[in-house]
């Protein structure tokens, strides 16, 4: 337990409170570290039955990783090669592999902003996790935004979302709510953020071996109240464009689609990173074919890349630092990305057997 991370144990579960408000739950290191902590102890733990992530705060469950901390580690050296920076990123996607294979029910109440580092302690493995939205979720994985691209698992969970979905979210780095979530597979069951007390409640009366049934069931009265899903009625259109063969070609058949939901997209995708956008369309690619522990090494070199390029740091500059929201990306436009350059974010940076996360299965 730290002073961000609260752990108390309540009729066989293990709750678990992020309770760093101010920065929305970013993670730090610490922050890492003792969620790992605490899930590697409870999960040998005959005593616990079942894990609750939430927050004490309605406003965000997590809003992703800590850029202010980034961008400080990136600055040592010319290929930001921190090792404090080398650390969290080992360690975030050890978290992650942790928890999609948890051997016990991880329940994870994704009130509010559950965005990039924040779904990657969310999204738990298929049949053992359950993933709760409310109507305050504002759920992305808005990397290409600060010039980074999806990762905490990103790589897996967006490439194996229906049809084109994953690449739309990816992509654009939009925001979307619970019925959306509820329909691309990202969430399980919709609980009014009202009845958050009450779904509380329940966790502490209630035997952990119990528990997902019984949220279910609680949630069940519920489900309709999540509405109508934007994306599903927009699936035609975003599995046409998103289908298409590169970055530029999707943003092609976006500008030749005169619906609000179409420009939109393309709003959003002139404004991220050209290069990222590369980056992105070519991980989801490759990480619609490997499994979860393949996928994150993949992300874990790629985030080297990304520091030694720069990207990253100069997306969180303009968003974060000076607050100008005018990157000067490099390159500066679609035009200008070549194969060669996506390519090299995907040349490996240790040999297999020195990788850091060579031990993931």
């Amino acid at each position: 337990m730290t002073d961000t991370v609260l752990t108390r144990v309540a009729n066989r579960t293990g709750i678990i409170t992020l309770d760093r408000p101010k920065a929305l739950n970013s993670l730090s290191l610490d922050m890492v570290r003792a969620l790992t902590a605490a899930l590697r102890d409870w999960q040998t733990d005959s005593a616990i039955d079942a894990v609750v992530i939430t927050s004490s705060s309605e406003k965000a469950l997590c809003a992703g990783g800590d850029i202010r901390f980034f961008y400080e580690m990136g600055q040592v050296g010319p290929t930001g090669g921190s090792a404090l920076l080398e650390d969290f990123f080992t360690e975030e996607y050890a978290l992650n592999h942790l928890i999609h294979f948890y051997p016990k029910p991880y329940i994870a109440l994704m009130d509010g902003v559950v965005m990039g580092g924040g779904m990657g302690i969310a999204q738990g493995g298929p049949g053992c996790g359950l993933r709760i939205v409310t109507d305050r979720t504002k759920m992305a994985m808005p990397e290409v935004n600060i010039g980074l691209f999806p990762d905490v698992g990103g790589s897996h969970f967006l490439s194996h979302a229906p049809g084109q979905l994953g690449k739309y979210l990816g992509l654009t780095g939009l925001t979307i709510g619970a019925a959306d979530a509820l329909y691309v597979g990202l969430a399980d069951v919709f609980v009014p953020g009202e009845k958050t007390g009450e779904l509380m409640a329940l966790v502490e009366s209630t035997p952990g071996a119990q528990l997902p049934d019984a949220i279910r069931a609680f949630a069940a009265p519920f489900a309709a109240m999540a509405g109508a899903s934007g994306l599903q009625a927009q699936r035609a259109a975003i599995d046409a464009h998103f289908g298409a063969a590169s970055v530029a070609a999707i943003m092609a058949a976006l500008a030749g689609d005169e619906t609000a939901f179409a420009q939109k997209a393309l709003t959003a995708m002139r404004q991220r990173s050209p290069l990222m956008m590369c980056v992105t369309y070519e991980l989801l690619q490759r990480g619609a074919s490997l499994d979860v522990a393949d996928c994150l090494r993949m992300e874990r070199s790629l985030v080297r890349r990304n520091f030694e390029h720069g990207e990253v740091l100069e997306g969180v500059r303009a968003l974060v630092i000076d607050k100008d929201n005018a990157p000067k990306w490099n390159p500066a436009t679609l035009d200008e990305v070549t194969p060669a350059m996506v390519e090299g974010f995907f040349k490996p940076v240790w040999p297999e057997y020195a990788h850091p996360l060579r031990h993931l299965d």
